[in-house]
Formats: structure tokens, C-alpha cells, sequence
């Protein structure tokens, strides 16, 4: 893979169909146990009889031309991930393994191109078109295909042939580590034949459990489930294009009736939809994904189409559409129970302009990091217990847990120290000096009592005793004592935190 993808850059992404160009062998190096070794290589170093493992300078002495690169281990996981975006077209399953490999689960997805057969071919033909070298097999399990594809062979096995397919195979094929792979190869076990027919027990205590789990792995006796490398919708809708587009009208257009595909879906489950994604399949294999998010759930069409144009028109000109988008895929990331009366400001029911698709409209264009909104946070400290919030990600008041507090309406962001002469130990405050102003208390009450976080603020921070107080001007405020009377170190203060109506 790491010689396929130089060669994509090098000579462009078709270049299996016209031929390699003449060029010397290409081999890739890291360092295996302070020694250069070759890592990787292409078909013209594997064909002049270069090795893995191989020693770089031995390399170059037996082929002196050798091009030799470094490998680059983040580039090719980048490029097995975009491999793996691309394998999204046939499933949603799909994971990696390993620097080289993907295993997708096709589980009822066949029918979609024409069974198993065409799938493979469609696959590999592709794959084969975009400059890459590969194998592919089919099987009742993710096992027995590794094994297959690892061993060079394209193939599709029936349920119930796992045995006969894997019987002829090589151990290595089995995902084993290397010392296991040696101590069997010392014991005349080479192939997977061997183990299937050997009695399990002495082959446990002598080379450990993991060697069965392998091969009923691979038998389909033990199941083996592929984590998928990104989240599945419950909801999505694709459709194939068969003449590939490049305008965002088109783009649109497609996303409108995806969505309205999805507001099907929706209608049944009463649900509706918070976030979307319109991943677009281009013609050289990139994908590219647009994500909008929306406070409120939508199944309209009309809306969900809107939220991708503004998120279109924030890209400019960064979708890069190349030679075309061929398939477009719609799906709802997540959702929300869906309330069918959605009221303006004015009571009229008409939900055109609420502030919710308005907020949504400009998140989509300019940023999450725009518009904010207060949301409860999980804090007992009056000024951590709410905090600014991207609008879409907002925690709804409805769904607050809080109990129903006597809070200020305007808190300081930062309590301002106060001169106070109050009864102890605990008594409320009688005057106050505050801003330079002097105030003689006529009501109050409390104390409210809050200790302080220790995990945040440690364990020598004393607690605070909160007291709603009116002013002989009928001026309400809300005053704090920090610390008690001959319970703390310091003696207490007193600080302003807020202000009533």
C-alpha cells in the first residue's frame, strides 16, 4: 500500500492502466531493532527478489539503483483511513486492521449491487482503477476473509466451506504473533489443516488459548464483530449518480429529496433530526463530508436543505469537486422526538422564521463558535453553574435538573468585596458599604449555606453563607460571607455576588 500510494502522487492515479513507468525499484525503510530494514516495497522490488526484513544496505548492494524511502506511518494511516471512507459506498461497517487492511460487513447490503459476485468485481475494479493493488475475499466471517485476501486469494466461500477453504492456508494467515508462529512452524504446524484436525488440549497448554480462538474465529465456531471505524446513523438515504455532478445546485437538489426520504423514516418514529451529514462520493474515490447541526429536531425537507446551502456557502470554494460526485448519502447522526406544532413568536403557528432555524442557518455558514446561549452546568458555585454554549449543543431549560433556586438577575461574573457589619457567629448583615455607597439593611434573609468544590478548589477553602438583602430603598441584593466566625483560620469577608430586580 505505501508503494501504491507514492505512485498515485507520482504518476497519477490511473497509472496500473497504462503500466508502471520505467523506474527502479521502490522500497520503503524504518528502523527494526537499531537496524534500517525494508518495511514495505513495490512489485518491481518484490520481483527482482528483495525481501521484508531485508537489510537496507544489502538491498542496495544486490539492486544499486534501489530508490529507498522513508517510511511514513501517519501518511499511510491517513490514506487507509480515506480507503476506508471511500468502502463507505457498499457499508456503513467498515473497520481497519492493521497499516494495510479493511474488513467491511455486508451483512444485507449484496442485493443493493447485484449479489456478492458483483460486488467483488465492482470493488476490486475500482480499487484497481485508482492505482491500487488489492485482494478481496467473501466469507461468513471476518476471519476467514482475512485469512483468504492475506494469502492471495480472491474468492467467496459458502457458508458451510469455511473448513475446506481454510484447510490449505498458511498459520500466518491467522493473525498470530510471530513467536507463536515460530514455536508451531518447530512443531511441523504450517498450515491451518494442521490445527483443524489436531486435538484441541495439548495445543492449548502448549501454545496458549489464543491459537483456537483464532482458528474458530476463522471457522466461524467463535463470532468475531468489526467495530466500525465512524458511528452508524439509524437514519440515512444515499442515492447513485449515474452521470457525476459538480455544481451545488445539483448538490442541493439531491440533498432535498434524500431529505425527503429521511422525513419518511422520520413520520414513523415521530422523531426528527439535530444533526445531518451529506457525505459526497467524488469519482477519484475522496469523500467529502458536510455536517449541520440544528437546536430544534427537523424532518422538513425545505429546512434541511437550506442548512446545507449556508454550510456550502461558508466552504467557498473549499469542496473541491474534481471530476464529480457519483453518490451522495444523507443520514441523521442523531435525533430528538419530534413536536409537530412549532409556534413563532407571535403565536400565529407558523413555522417559518423560528429563532432556532435561524440560529441553525448561521451556525452552518460562519461557526459553531458564534451564537451562544446560557446553559446549566453541573455546579453548586453560583458563577460555574451556568456557562456560555454553541446554541445547537444547549441544553434545552425543559430538560434542566436543577431545583428551583432564588437567584439574582444580574450575577457578577466576579464577586466584589463589601465592607459589612453583621451579628455573629452567623447572623445576616445590618449595614453594608458597597461601591463606595452606604446601605442600612431593613429585611434579609438567609443564610444559604454553599461549600466550596474541593476537588477544584481544595480542601482549605471555607464555605459560603449566602443572605438576600433589601436596603432601607427597597434595593435587594445578594451578599455572601466567606468563612465562619471562629470556625477559620482568617476572619470572614463579605462580597457583593448580585443584584435582584
Amino acid at each position: 500500500m505505501p508503494s501504491d500510494r507514492i505512485a498515485r502522487k507520482r504518476w497519477g492515479p490511473s497509472w496500473r492502466l497504462s503500466g508502471r513507468p520505467d523506474h527502479p525499484p521502490v522500497v520503503f525503510s524504518a528502523r527494526v531493532q537499531n537496524a534500517m530494514r525494508l518495511c514495505a516495497m513495490d512489485e518491481a522490488a518484490e520481483a527482482a527478489g528483495l525481501k521484508l526484513g531485508q537489510g537496507v544496505t544489502e538491498a542496495r548492494a544486490c539492486i544499486p539503483e534501489t530508490e529507498v524511502i522513508e517510511a511514513t506511518p501517519n501518511a499511510d494511516r491517513a490514506f487507509l483511513n480515506g480507503l476506508a471512507d471511500w468502502c463507505g459506498r457498499y457499508t456503513p461497517l467498515v473497520a481497519t486492521h492493521g497499516n494495510d487492511s479493511l474488513f467491511l460487513d455486508i451483512t444485507g447490503c449484496t442485493h443493493l449491487f447485484g449479489g456478492e459476485h458483483a460486488m467483488l468485481r465492482d470493488i476490486l475494479s475500482r480499487l484497481f482503477h485508482m492505482g491500487l493493488d488489492t485482494r478481496a475475499s467473501i466469507s461468513s466471517s471476518p476471519g476467514l476473509s482475512f485469512a483468504l485476501a492475506h494469502s492471495g486469494q480472491q474468492k467467496i466461500v459458502e457458508t458451510g466451506h469455511e473448513a475446506e477453504a481454510l484447510t490449505p492456508l498458511p498459520l500466518s494467515a491467522l493473525r498470530l504473533e510471530e513467536e507463536t508462529l515460530a514455536a508451531l512452524s518447530r512443531s511441523g504446524l504450517k498450515i491451518a489443516g494442521h490445527l483443524i484436525g489436531a486435538p484441541r488440549a495439548p495445543l492449548a497448554r502448549r501454545f496458549g488459548s489464543h491459537v483456537l480462538r483464532r482458528l474458530d474465529q476463522a471457522l466461524g465456531i467463535e463470532e468475531e464483530t468489526i467495530s466500525p471505524r465512524l458511528p452508524v446513523a439509524r437514519f440515512s438515504a444515499e442515492r447513485q449518480i449515474p452521470e457525476p455532478i459538480t455544481g451545488e445546485d445539483d448538490i442541493l437538489a439531491l440533498a432535498g429529496q434524500l431529505a425527503a426520504t429521511l422525513e419518511k423514516s422520520f413520520d414513523a418514529h415521530g422523531l426528527g433530526g439535530q444533526m445531518f451529514e451529506l457525505a459526497l462520493f467524488r469519482v477519484d474515490g475522496h469523500v467529502a463530508r458536510l455536517n449541520v447541526k440544528s437546536a430544534d429536531p427537523l424532518k422538513e425537507p425545505a429546512r434541511i436543505a437550506r442548512l446545507f446551502r449556508e454550510r456550502l456557502a461558508g466552504l467557498h470554494d473549499d469542496l473541491e469537486a474534481g471530476f464529480g460526485f457519483e453518490m451522495i448519502r444523507l443520514s441523521a447522526g442523531l435525533t430528538a422526538p419530534f413536536n409537530a406544532r412549532q409556534r413563532d413568536f407571535m403565536q400565529h403557528g407558523k413555522p417559518d422564521l423560528p429563532i432556532a432555524d435561524f440560529a441553525a442557518r448561521v451556525e452552518a455558514r460562519l461557526g459553531e463558535a458564534l451564537i451562544h446561549v446560557p446553559a446549566m452546568h453541573e455546579s453548586h458555585i453560583p458563577e460555574r453553574a451556568s456557562r456560555l454554549a454553541p446554541f445547537s449543543g444547549a441544553t434545552p431549560p425543559a430538560a434542566a435538573t436543577l431545583p428551583a433556586l432564588i437567584r439574582p438577575v444580574r450575577l457578577f461574573q466576579y464577586p466584589e468585596p463589601v465592607e459589612a457589619m453583621a451579628e455573629v457567629p452567623e447572623g445576616p448583615p445590618i449595614t453594608f458599604r458597597w461601591r463606595r455607597a452606604q446601605h442600612r439593611v431593613r429585611r434579609a434573609e438567609g443564610p444559604e449555606r454553599i461549600e466550596a468544590e474541593w476537588w477544584i478548589d481544595g480542601t482549605d477553602t471555607p464555605p459560603r453563607d449566602y443572605f438576600r438583602i433589601e436596603d432601607e430603598k427597597g434595593h435587594r441584593f445578594w451578599l455572601y460571607r466567606e468563612g465562619l466566625y471562629g470556625r477559620t483560620p482568617l476572619p470572614p469577608r463579605w462580597f457583593m455576588h448580585g443584584v435582584f430586580a
